[in-house]
C-alpha cells in the first residue's frame, strides 16, 4: 500500500510540474495581449497642485470637478478641477506607458532574437569545426594547415603532435596571403564546436614579408624547460555557450577588414586548431550591439 501511495505521489507531482509549465507558456504568449489591458487598469497618482495626491484607478473631467475613483478608500469621490494638477498627472502616466511599451519591445526582439538562435544551432551539424551562419544558411569553415618555421631557416618542422621542440624563435604561419573564406560583416558571429575543453578565440594574421604566408603568432622555446611563449594577436571577444560544447564567439566590436583566424589552442603549447578567414574591405557596419 505505501508503495503504491509513493507512486500516485511521484505521479501527481509530475502531472502538477507538467501543468505548470504548460500555464507559464500560456502567460508568455499572452503577454503581448495582456499589457493593453493591464494599461487600462493602472493604478495612478492623481497629482495636487499642492504637491498632494491621491491613489486613483480612473478619473473624469466633469466641466469644473474632477470626478475619480480612489484606490485607497474603494469609492468614487469629486475634487474641484482647479486643484487638480492635470499636467503633471498626464506626464507621469506617459512615462509609465513609455517605460511598459518599451519593455514589451524589448522582450518581443528578445524572443525573437531567441527564436533566430534556435533556429540556428539546430542547423549546426555535429561534428566538431568552426561555422559561420549567413542568410540562414550554416557555411563550414575549412581547418586551415598551419606550419612552424625556425627563425635561423636551417629547416621547416612538419606539424605533428607532439611536436619536436626547438631552442630559440619560431613563427607558426597559414600558406596563402589570402583567405578563401570572406566574411562581408564587421562584427560577424561564428558557433565553434570542441572536441575537447581548450581556449578558444579570435586572432589577427599579420601577412609575411616576400612570402605567400600569413603569420599565426612568434614563438620563443626556453631551452632549458622547453616552454613555449606564443605571442597571439587575439581580439577581444564575447563567448558563450550555446548548448554543451557549441560556442557562440563574436568580437567585441567591429574589426577592421583582413586576415583573421578562429583558433582552439592549449596555452603554453604549439597544439592549434586553426580555421581562416577574411574581413572585406565592404564589409558592413553591424546592426545592433550583440552584448550579452
Amino acid at each position: 500500500m505505501a508503495r503504491r501511495l509513493r507512486h500516485r505521489t511521484v505521479y501527481s507531482g509530475l502531472v502538477l510540474a507538467q501543468s505548470l509549465r504548460g500555464l507559464l507558456l500560456a502567460l508568455g504568449c499572452l503577454l503581448p495581449l495582456l499589457v493593453p489591458l493591464l494599461l487600462q487598469a493602472e493604478i495612478f497618482k492623481l497629482y495636487l497642485k499642492d504637491g498632494e495626491y491621491h491613489m486613483v484607478r480612473e478619473y473624469q473631467v466633469i466641466e469644473d470637478r474632477v470626478r475619480y475613483y480612489s484606490t485607497e478608500r474603494g469609492e468614487w469621490e469629486e475634487i474641484p478641477k482647479d486643484l487638480v494638477d492635470l499636467d503633471k498627472t498626464e506626464g507621469e502616466r506617459k512615462k509609465v506607458r513609455d517605460l511598459v511599451e518599451k519593455d514589451e519591445r524589448l522582450q518581443q526582439a528578445e524572443t525573437k532574437y531567441e527564436r533566430a538562435e534556435h533556429r540556428e544551432v539546430a542547423a549546426i551539424p555535429a561534428e566538431p569545426g568552426a561555422y559561420f551562419v549567413e542568410a540562414g544558411k550554416v557555411r563550414t569553415i575549412a581547418p586551415a594547415d598551419w606550419k612552424v618555421e625556425t627563425s635561423n631557416k636551417r629547416h621547416l618542422l612538419q606539424v605533428i603532435t607532439p611536436l619536436p621542440v626547438v631552442a630559440g624563435k619560431a613563427t607558426v604561419t597559414v600558406k596563402g596571403e589570402h583567405s578563401e573564406f570572406v566574411v562581408h560583416a564587421s562584427e560577424p558571429e561564428f558557433y565553434v564546436r570542441l572536441n575537447q575543453l581548450e581556449s578558444f578565440g579570435i586572432i589577427r594574421l599579420t601577412p609575411k614579408k616576400d612570402k605567400d604566408q600569413r603569420i599565426v603568432e612568434n614563438v620563443s622555446i626556453v631551452p632549458v624547460s622547453k616552454e613555449n611563449i606564443e605571442d597571439l594577436k587575439e581580439v577581444e571577444t564575447y563567448q558563450r555557450e550555446v548548448t554543451p560544447g557549441l560556442y557562440k564567439i563574436w568580437p567585441a566590436k567591429p574589426i577592421a577588414p583582413g586576415e583573421y583566424a578562429l583558433v582552439q589552442y592549449t596555452s603554453g603549447e604549439l597544439d592549434l586548431q586553426l580555421w581562416d578567414f577574411a574581413i572585406s574591405a565592404e564589409a558592413a557596419p553591424p546592426a545592433a550591439s550583440k552584448n550579452p
